[in-house]
């Protein structure tokens, strides 16, 4: 291995760190809900907001922003701000008493991870070659499933053993220890164009709108990312509600599905697309939207499973197939603008992802099972998360839309 790919590898699993630490603080709050929910006195859709609109509202925003400065300074260095930023508002949620302080702290924890994710995707996008790409990306997007597992895992033990406020403690805690680090090690990768001659964001803007290609890749994302999100944050209180686990068996079951699913799921899609990519552009969008599809009635069966070993089952492999569009989709992204403008082209696709998906995705579930309540009672979230699964099927179809154009809007 020559000393360039080592580095290459390593600055790789740095970012992969970061990211993880990224989703340990923004999915832990779905494993300590209940322990909040009992403490603030918060109802259902105040949950849902904690979980998507206090998170997304300027998460989604301040992306562009962020990115566009990442563009035209140095990207590791907004990284490391934004880690240090969002680990210590995360750290600050251990300290709120009422729901509107709450919602301020993961407000902060937001701003700070609008910096962090466009940003390590141009990154990795100017270190790798086309061949690589898609699974140096879904390599980067392990931090999906390996920060969630953790942050269950984690959250849920903490919480068990102390409690919830220690778990936001320790792990913004961590994050802010890894700042540092990360900026001393990783370092800012060549670009081809000069950075006095960074595109402005209208230019980007410009580029993306006329390419049918980016809005269904981002509205098909954020599809599927509404539900996602809705179920990464309800799923432990569909656990001890309709299953009856505890905080410890929860973080177990739950965890133990994001890793066995989510991390082979990731890595078939940037296998797939690395593999048949090059032949036909379409591919980058048509195998996500067939995942999707096939994902659907075994999510259902999951859902509606009475028994907890028959739940866990069915819910692996939906898991893994509902991960699969990551490495393909972004790379896809990437590859509808010149390199220079990666990193807006980025933030530009998770401002339609997150706006939709993250900001809306855990509050509707919740306002949903609050309208089921007085009818199923205990059992309302299990029919309001049935009933997202329809959004699963739009993901798919947008996704299958998009095959076609991108193949003529692709930018080598």
């Amino acid at each position: 291995m020559s000393e360039k790919t080592g580095y290459r590898n390593f600055a790789l699993a740095m970012l992969l760190l970061v990211y993880t630490f990224n989703f340990v603080d923004r999915q832990i709050l779905g494993i300590l809900a209940s322990a909040i929910k009992a403490d603030l006195q918060l109802s259902d859709k105040q949950l849902g907001l904690l979980g998507g609109l206090a998170f997304a509202l300027l998460y989604s925003t301040l992306a562009i922003p962020l990115a566009w400065l990442a563009d035209r300074t140095s990207r590791t260095w907004v990284i490391t701000f934004s880690l240090a930023l969002w680990s210590l508002f995360t750290g600050l949620c251990g300290f709120a008493t009422s729901f509107g302080q709450l919602f301020a702290a993961r407000i902060g924890v937001g701003v700070g991870e609008a910096g962090g994710i466009a940003p390590s995707y141009a990154v990795i996008a100017d270190m790798f070659p086309p061949r690589s790409r898609a699974r140096a990306l879904a390599v980067y997007s392990l931090g999906i499933p390996l920060g969630s597992a953790a942050g269950v895992m984690l959250g849920g033990y903490i919480a068990a053993r102390v409690d919830w406020r220690t778990a936001f403690f320790v792990v913004g805690g961590a994050g802010v220890l890894l700042a540092p680090l990360f900026r001393l090690v990783v370092r800012e990768p060549l670009r081809d164009a000069p950075v006095a001659g960074r595109a402005p964001v209208g230019r980007v803007f410009a580029i993306l709108a006329a390419k049918p290609s980016f809005w269904l890749l981002a509205l098909g994302a954020a599809s599927s990312s509404m539900l996602g999100y809705g179920l990464a944050f309800w799923l432990p209180s569909l656990l001890k509600r309709s299953f009856h686990l505890d905080l410890v068996q929860t973080a177990q079951f739950y965890g133990a599905v994001l890793l066995i699913g989510g991390v082979p799921g990731i890595l078939l899609g940037g296998a797939i697309g690395d593999r048949f990519g090059g032949r036909d552009r379409a591919i980058y969008a048509r195998a996500p939207a067939i995942a999707f599809l096939v994902a659907v009635p075994l999510f259902a069966a999951g859902i509606m499973s009475t028994s907890t070993v028959a739940a866990f089952l069915f819910f692996l492999i939906p898991q893994a197939l509902v991960y699969l569009w990551l490495a393909p989709v972004v790379t896809a992204v990437q590859h509808l603008v010149p390199a220079h403008m990666r990193a807006t082209a980025s933030a530009s696709f998770l401002l339609i992802n997150n706006l939709i998906g993250l900001g809306a995705g855990s509050f509707v579930l919740g306002a949903v099972s609050d309208g089921l309540t007085a009818r199923f009672g205990d059992e309302a979230l299990r029919y309001a998360m049935l009933g997202g699964l329809s959004l699963y099927l739009l993901a798919g179809a947008l996704m299958w839309l998009a095959s076609k154009p991108l193949r003529t809007d692709w930018v080598d």
